[in-house]
């Protein structure tokens, strides 16, 4: 197949202008290239080097040629075209043909350009990543560095790891994705619940992690929560589901007030005093109205169940206006369908909000003995606060000291020994 000769931008087009179109290719298409290239190859190395190569080629052929009207055709030919070259060759093709199994029922399309072959091609790839086979931080680090494209550099920091280990973990799990076989397809209309909740798991993780980070310099790892946030966005247009329409829902609700959870020094601002006029209003109404979607798609799954909690929030004019009876109503709708002891620190924070802090203090003070929370530092920082709204000087400081010393991330340390300084003037000034 012919490399695609149409462009849009002529010749000699500008390399700053070529290089940005060429990294927005990369974010927009990268899964989707890797993805059609992997049904060529059957194997996840070589589709990885025929990708990269193809996206080297274009800094080079675009400066001259022009940027392409579809670059993601244009990506997926000129990948294929090597893979196909690499395949011609013996050593390779004994290589290649014994690593990913392809399910004979799944039609191959010719096409590259064809809609469905690319987002089964792309969900093939997502499936794959995520399967139950492999460990849950396998599966992170496989669809960071094979569905994000993030290098695997990149995915050694956002694990905390050098990046000689990263590389051999991600090395291993490639491996184990062979030697077991590991089909690359879309799960049968059987499985696919429970292989839907194993990726929708993956990307709320990275979510999660990327909103919180729970080590380093600043609260928020943005590379973290875009790819997860683009993850949710793939899933949710490729395989509308109730759990991965919920799954997104939840993520822009949250992701819409990411500009004032810190200051421009990169310290945490609380729920209560931020600028609520800077959330992003459309990313709350596009939540909202997935909410929507996802309630009448079917029984509510934990994440529709989220979305609501954090729609209660978004929607609240003020902090004091929150509806916390809903929210309360809420988390005990979620303990039901996914019991947890977070689960239940946030309600009981939230009863705190409803019934005051004596009553959200007691509540905290009944998870004490939770095994799983022994040293969890939401825990400390959460009877902390309760404290020093009751104005509780020392059992606050000791409160504030233990969370300081559960906590890595310099953003979150940072807030923690302000709020202790602040402590230490109250009692000082209570003669305490």
């Amino acid at each position: 197949m012919a490399v695609p000769e149409e462009t849009a931008g002529g010749s000699d087009v500008d390399a700053l202008d070529v290089g940005a179109a060429v990294a927005a290719a990369h974010r927009a298409h990268w899964a989707a290239v890797l993805g059609s290239t992997v049904r060529i190859t059957r194997d996840l190395d070589t589709a990885e080097e025929c990708v990269q190569d193809a996206y080297a080629q274009a800094l080079r052929t675009w400066a001259s040629a022009g940027i392409p009207d579809r670059p993601d055709a244009w990506l997926r030919t000129v990948a294929g075209n090597r893979a196909r070259d690499l395949l011609r060759r013996e050593s390779v093709w004994r290589r290649a043909m014994p690593l990913l199994v392809e399910d004979a029922t799944v039609p191959d399309p010719q096409d590259a350009d064809e809609s469905p072959a690319v987002a089964d091609d792309t969900l093939r790839l997502i499936f794959t990543c995520c399967h139950p086979a492999l460990s849950r931080e396998a599966r992170i680090a496989l669809t960071l560095r094979l569905v994000c494209g993030l290098s695997t550099a990149e995915v050694a920091r956002a694990f905390l790891v050098q990046e000689s280990t990263m590389a051999a973990r991600i090395t291993r799990a490639k491996k184990k994705i062979a030697t077991a076989r590991i089909p690359y397809r879309v799960p049968t209309a059987a499985d696919l619940p429970e292989r839907v909740s194993a990726v929708c798991d993956v990307v709320h993780l990275v979510f999660a992690t990327g909103s919180n980070a729970p080590v380093g310099e600043t609260l928020i790892r943005e590379d973290l929560v875009a790819s997860a946030v683009g993850l949710a966005r793939t899933l949710y247009r490729l395989l509308p589901v109730p759990e991965s329409i919920g799954l997104l829902a939840l993520l822009l609700l949250i992701d819409a007030r990411r500009a004032t959870r810190a200051t421009e020094a990169g310290d945490p601002i609380l729920l209560e005093d931020q600028d609520r006029s800077l959330w992003d209003r459309a990313m709350i109404a596009e939540g909202a109205d997935l909410l929507t979607e996802a309630l009448r798609s079917g029984p509510p799954t934990r994440y529709a169940v989220q979305a609501a909690i954090a729609a209660a929030h978004a929607e609240a004019p003020s902090f004091e206006a929150t509806d916390w009876a809903e929210i309360v109503a809420l988390y005990d709708v979620l303990l039901r369908l996914w019991p947890s002891p977070v689960v239940e620190l946030n309600r009981a924070v939230a009863l705190g909000m409803r019934d005051g802090p004596q009553a959200g203090l007691s509540a905290l003070d009944r998870l004490a003995a939770e095994p799983t929370l022994a040293t969890y530092r939401y825990l400390s920082a959460a009877r902390a606060d309760f404290l020093r709204r009751l104005k509780r000087w020392p059992e606050a400081a000791t409160a504030y000291e233990e969370a300081l010393m559960l906590t890595d991330n310099e953003a979150e340390r940072s807030y923690l020994a302000m709020r202790l300084a602040t402590i230490s003037f109250k009692r000082t000034q209570a003669g305490e």
